[in-house]
Order: structure tokens, then C-alpha cells, then sequence
């Protein structure tokens, strides 16, 4: 997605917002940035870059940047402005671990549950955010295919009915999709994770607790075996450059 696209969708006017909205729409515009790839890591820039890139004022971006520094996605140096940081494998592994548990045991909790509408209506959102994967990559729209499993994942843990473990999954998220997105044109077409995703969505349906939590769970160890060698041979590339997600001559 284009980097102009990222923050008209991201913020709104700022002539009438007030300092902490400008600081906020920084935040988002500067996060979905980082996030999609239009500044990858090992991207460094000056703030004044970094916000005429954004087409925002210097200020808020800085107080933005404190903010995503905290959540380790940037470094702001003295006299170089801002660092995009790398993505370490060794992270990820660590995250993919806790990322199983918790998708694991959001499955588990959903198939205890018994049937009910409001569970009816996960199954029915987890059911269409598959197909609509499935669409997007008939197209060859992996953008949007990304998109959309991402949100199956935020469904599964989002409504498991745990708010602990939905925060808790909330937090690293971020960074799987960034490392999701990062290797997106250089791994083979994800063919296999809708009919990964039924399996879930079919034990969570049958009340197999056990099915469930092994699915969710085995799903996202085999992204992380294809992930995470494709991670450490782009580090070994050095910085990379900027709008590496872009989809144009790499499909």
C-alpha cells in the first residue's frame, strides 16, 4: 500500500485537531508505516524526513516515535533521527512460542464453550475471513490475503472469551504481522492455510478441545518453519529499502 494511502487512512484533518490527536495520528501513520513496510527495517531517517514523508509537523512525529520506541519497533538517536529496527529471528522464535500457546489455548476455550449463538457468530466471522483469503489469493492479491488472515487470528484470540489472554495475544501481534508481510513475495503462495484454518474452525464447531488447541497451535509452528529461515537470510542483506512490500514488479 502506498505510503500516502497509509496515512489518509490512518488520521484524520490536522488543522483541527488539537495537540493529542496530531500526536496519535502521528503514531498510527508512523506505526502503519513500520508495520506494512513502507519503511523496513534498518530504515534511518531524520525526523524532519520522516515527517514531510508523513506530511506532518516535526513535533508530534518525535513524541510518536518515543511511543513506538517503547514497543521496540524504532531507535531514536541522537542527531540521526529515527531507526527502524531489525527484526531478529531470535524474537520472532520467542514470539512464535508464545504466539502457539495463546492461539492454541484461544481454540481450546472456544470449543469448551457450549453451542450458542454468539459462538455461532465467531465461527461464521472465522469461517468468511477464510474465504476471503481464498479470494484474495485467486487474484494473486497477497495484500490482501495478509489482511485477512491476520484477522482471522484476531477473531480466534480477540473472541475467545478471555480478555487476558486477547490483550496479551494484542501485544505481540505486531510484530508476527510485520514478519508475515516482510516475507510475503519471497515464500511460496500460502495454499495450505485456508484448509489449516477449517481444521481449526471445524474442532472449535465440534467441541474437540483438544483438535482445536493442536490445529491453531501446529498452524502457526509451520509459518514460523518457512518464516523465520527467510528472516535470517534478509538480515544478511543488510538495511533494505524503503516500500519493499510493494507489490509492483514482484508478483
Amino acid at each position: 500500500m502506498p505510503l500516502t494511502a497509509l496515512i489518509l487512512k490512518s488520521r484524520s484533518p490536522a488543522s483541527t485537531a488539537p495537540k493529542a490527536s496530531l500526536v496519535e495520528n502521528a503514531y498510527v501513520a508512523l506505526k502503519a508505516a513500520i508495520l506494512s513496510n513502507a519503511f523496513p527495517p534498518g530504515y534511518q531517517a531524520a525526523e524532519s524526513d520522516v515527517a514531510a514523508q508523513l506530511g506532518m509537523s516535526r513535533t508530534p512525529v518525535h513524541e510518536a516515535a518515543i511511543r513506538l520506541q517503547a514497543e521496540g519497533l524504532v531507535e531514536v538517536q541522537s542527531r540521526k533521527g529515527i531507526l527502524v529496527c531489525a527484526i531478529s529471528p531470535r524474537d520472532i522464535r520467542e514470539i512464535y512460542e508464545l504466539t502457539m500457546a495463546l492461539e492454541g489455548m484461544a481454540a481450546e476455550v472456544l470449543a469448551l464453550q457450549p453451542r450458542s449463538a454468539a459462538k455461532d457468530l465467531v465461527l461464521d466471522r472465522l469461517e468468511a475471513e477464510t474465504r476471503s483469503m481464498e479470494a484474495a489469493l485467486k487474484k494473486g492479491d497477497l495484500d490482501r490475503w495478509a489482511a485477512a488472515d491476520d484477522q482471522f487470528h484476531r477473531t480466534l484470540t480477540g473472541e475467545c472469551g478471555n480478555s487476558r489472554l486477547a490483550r496479551m495475544a494484542s501485544t505481540i501481534r505486531d510484530q508476527t504481522h510485520r514478519t508475515r508481510l516482510l516475507t510475503l513475495r519471497l515464500r511460496p503462495n500460502p495454499l495450505n492455510a485456508a484448509v489449516e484454518h477449517r481444521a481449526i474452525i471445524e474442532a472449535i464447531r465440534i467441541g474437540n478441545a483438544l483438535a482445536a488447541a493442536q490445529n491453531a497451535a501446529e498452524h502457526r509452528r509451520r509459518a514460523s518453519q518457512i518464516m523465520i529461515p527467510l528472516l535470517e537470510k534478509i538480515n544478511s542483506f543488510g538495511p533494505l529499502p524503503a516500500d519493499l512490500n510493494s507489490g509492483e514488479g514482484q508478483r
